[in-house]
Formats: C-alpha cells, sequence, structure tokens
C-alpha cells in the first residue's frame, strides 16, 4: 500500500506587484506537491487578475482574490497555513502581525519592517503567538555567499577583524529606486533600510555576529534634482505619454513591456500609483551615495559603501582574519547597453542583450605564507539574485533540509533592519549611534 499523500501547506499571498510573481511561480510550478497558492490579497484589483490570468498561462486555476481591507476575513475563509507579504515596506507589520494572531506562520520579503516601533510590533506579536516569521533574505541561498558561509565558520581566515563591503547598482537597476515609491523614505526606510538590509543581514549571518554601533555618511548626490547639476535632468514627471521622455535613458517604457504595464499601467485608474516617475523630478526622499562603518559583537567591524549610479552592476567583499583574507567578486553586468537603459533589471539576460552585457564571479581565499586559491563554486547564475531565488523557494516552500541556517528569523530580520534604522539616524546626526538605543533585543 502506498503512504497517503501529504497534504499541501495553504498559502496566501498580499501585494499582488511584481515582486510576487516569483512565489506565485514557484508555487504553481516548481513546488505545487508540497505547496498550494489559494488566495491573493492586494489594494488594487487588476493587479491581482493579471497574476490569475499568469496562472492561467501556467496551466493552473485561479485563485480567490481579496481587497486588502479584507486580509483578515480571507485567512479564516480559506482556511489559510503561510501568509507571503510582498506588499510596499511600511504595510509589512500590519500583515504580519494579523496574520501571526490570526494563527499563521509568515513569510515576509526584506525589510521585515521599516522603523522601530514597527518591528518592536511584530516581535511581541511573535513572542504572543508562537508562530514563525521567515525574512526572504534570499542572497543567503546564493551558492556564493553559502561558500563564504562556510570558509568562515570553518576557520579558513581565523578569527575575522574586518569585513569590507562595496555594494554598486548599475544605472538602469539604481534608478528604478527613484521611479517608484521607494524614492520616499516614510515608505521605504530608504536604501539603507531597503536595499542594504540585504547585504546587513549577510554579514551578520557569515560573522555570526549582531550589530552593536553604527556611523554612517551620504546624501542624494545623482537622482532627484541634483540631475539637473549633472546635465541630466528632462521636464517631465512621469515618463509614459510624455514626449519629454522619449530620449531620456532613465525613462521607464512601461507599454513597452507587457508584464509591467498589466501590474501598473492598466491598475493605474484603480489607485493613482504611478510606476515610472522621472528619476530627477522633485520629491526625493532617500540617498544614492552612502557610506557605514558598524562595530559587531565580536570585536569585528565593517566599511560599506552603496553606489546607486553605477555603470555596471555587482560587488565585492574582502574579510580579513588571522590567519589570511577571503575575497568575493561579482559583476553581474559589466555594463548597460543603451538598449536595456529603459528596461529593468533582468531584461538584458534574455534574447540578443545576453551576449552584450557580460558577468562573472570569482572567490579567493589567501592564507598566510602560501599562493591564494580561487574556490570553486557550483550554482551561481546571472539571472534570479545569482540562484538565490530558487535556493530560497526549496526551502521555504519546498522543505529542502537547511543545515546552512539560511531561512532568517524575525529576529534576524530586526538586527539588518536595526543596522540600517541606526545609519539612518547616524545620517541624521552626524555621530555614531548604539544599536541597543533604537531597540533592545533579547
Amino acid at each position: 500500500m502506498s503512504p497517503p499523500a501529504r497534504e499541501r501547506v495553504r498559502h496566501a499571498l498580499v501585494g499582488a506587484g511584481a515582486r510576487a510573481e516569483m512565489f506565485v511561480r514557484a508555487l504553481a510550478l516548481d513546488h505545487a506537491d508540497t505547496a498550494e497558492l489559494v488566495a491573493l490579497a492586494d489594494v488594487n484589483q487588476t493587479r491581482m487578475d493579471a497574476h490569475n490570468r499568469w496562472l492561467a498561462e501556467l496551466g493552473h486555476p485561479p485563485v480567490p482574490t481579496y481587497l486588502a481591507a479584507d486580509f483578515t476575513a480571507m485567512l479564516a475563509k480559506e482556511r489559510v497555513d503561510v501568509v507571503l507579504v510582498t506588499s510596499v515596506d511600511v504595510t509589512h507589520d500590519e500583515y504580519v502581525t494579523a496574520a501571526l494572531r490570526a494563527g499563521c506562520d509568515v513569510v515576509t520579503e526584506k525589510p521585515m519592517t521599516v522603523d522601530a516601533p514597527r518591528c518592536r510590533r511584530i516581535l511581541d506579536a511573535v513572542a504572543d503567538t508562537g508562530r514563525r516569521v521567515t525574512v526572504a533574505f534570499n542572497y543567503r541561498y546564493n551558492p556564493l555567499h553559502e561558500q563564504v558561509r562556510r570558509l568562515l565558520a570553518d576557520g579558513a581566515v581565523g578569527e575575522i577583524g574586518s569585513v569590507h563591503f562595496e555594494w554598486l547598482l548599475d544605472v538602469r537597476h539604481g534608478a528604478d529606486y527613484f521611479r517608484r515609491w521607494h524614492r520616499d523614505k516614510a515608505t521605504s526606510g530608504g536604501l539603507l533600510v531597503h536595499k542594504a538590509s540585504h547585504h546587513f543581514d549577510l554579514v551578520n549571518w557569515w560573522l555570526d555576529a549582531r550589530p552593536v554601533e553604527v556611523h554612517a555618511a551620504g546624501r542624494l548626490f545623482f537622482y532627484g534634482e541634483s540631475g539637473r547639476r549633472h546635465g541630466y535632468a528632462r521636464d517631465y514627471d512621469r515618463a509614459h505619454g510624455s514626449p519629454a521622455a522619449a530620449d531620456d535613458p532613465f525613462a521607464l517604457r512601461l507599454a513597452e513591456h507587457p508584464r509591467l504595464r498589466e501590474l501598473y499601467l492598466d491598475a493605474e485608474a484603480e489607485d493613482g500609483y504611478q510606476r515610472d516617475r522621472n528619476v530627477f523630478a522633485p520629491g526625493v526622499t532617500i540617498e544614492d551615495d552612502l557610506a557605514v562603518l558598524a562595530r559587531y559583537s565580536t570585536g569585528a567591524t565593517m566599511t560599506y559603501h552603496l553606489t546607486a549610479y553605477a555603470p555596471w552592476e555587482g560587488y565585492r567583499v574582502m574579510v580579513n582574519g588571522s590567519r589570511g583574507r577571503l575575497e568575493l567578486d561579482v559583476t553581474e553586468s559589466d555594463h548597460v547597453s543603451p538598449a536595456g537603459a529603459g528596461a529593468l533589471k533582468g531584461a538584458a539576460l534574455h534574447g540578443d542583450e545576453a551576449a552584450v552585457e557580460h558577468g562573472a564571479a570569482r572567490l579567493t581565499l589567501r592564507p598566510f605564507w602560501a599562493p591564494p586559491v580561487d574556490v570553486p563554486v557550483d550554482g551561481w547564475t546571472r539571472q534570479g539574485h545569482g540562484g538565490a531565488d530558487a535556493g530560497m523557494t526549496r526551502v521555504l516552500l519546498g522543505g529542502e533540509p537547511d543545515p546552512l541556517g539560511r531561512a532568517a528569523t524575525a529576529y534576524d530580520g530586526a538586527l539588518a533592519l536595526l543596522t540600517g534604522l541606526a545609519a539612518n539616524r547616524s545620517l541624521d546626526t552626524g555621530a555614531p549611534v548604539r544599536v541597543a538605543d533604537l531597540l533592545t533585543l533579547p
């Protein structure tokens, strides 16, 4: 007699924007034997309808849709086990806490939330309910980063003294944060929270340490109204329908991208949200050039720099220790081709452009008293965040074993968030900020 079929975990997703597609597709195709999508929630019906059309293209039946105001009712009616939160960052805590108190576990996109009071609200709900929050720090699942974790945990460089971490967003990817809701620090926390929380979490995980003190400096140097000083400004508010945007390499052309057109351009009539703002228009309240110095509970320090207007995309990590040095050098795209300038990151990895913009990765161990060693890493790819998206869904949706502890907890989410929040406060005050002064953690 064959064993009984395992009951699939019932998932609902709130926040039906572009990032939701990765989870929806993974549920519909890759992990349909262990998990199922049973409902969608969003503030915009048109976006949910678009996802249901795409599900039909995958051979999956449409799922019930609920407006966000009916989120709690959805959880009960659809008997939801796990909620996937991919909404605007400032709303994460609302859905996370409601789901926990309804008896669900939660997987939330990073950052877990955008400020200390909202973070406390989530942590309190976890403590009160005993339910689980997992933060989707997908970079933990990148094969390169997994290998770094193994090497450092095995003592390859000895005791860690310092880390240098440089991240470059090119003028296609970096610009995109200045077209949409991320341009407002009140909704995204700025790049030190929304984007750099990925990187701060990696360092916390690699070092097995927590941040203690943070000092930061930064400014809006390139985008926003600075664009006029650099000669890039165009006089339009949003790209669609604007003649002034026709020759702007920084303009996103929504009508030329079917998925984006369905999710945003066709959905504007419901909520007025414009996905293609002029990156040099007034109203930007986030920074694009940021430097951070952090000190950790182990005594190690990190110097970090984020540039959001680089000619190429990638990052460099150097870890200095008592027995040597580990170096990670990743080029995701070596330039932005003119044909790809008006698209989003990832578009250049398909079709004719794939041969134009090149990428590469190298991991090097430099021990004392010996030649450097190139460390082989299998599985790295330029797509899906270095292969991390597929790895993450295998663990979070497919139940793959996780001996490296890649699934980040609410506590991990808080530590990454607090690094960014401390850096933001340091930007305002010009002084170092103790993380414990923002929020007390156990």
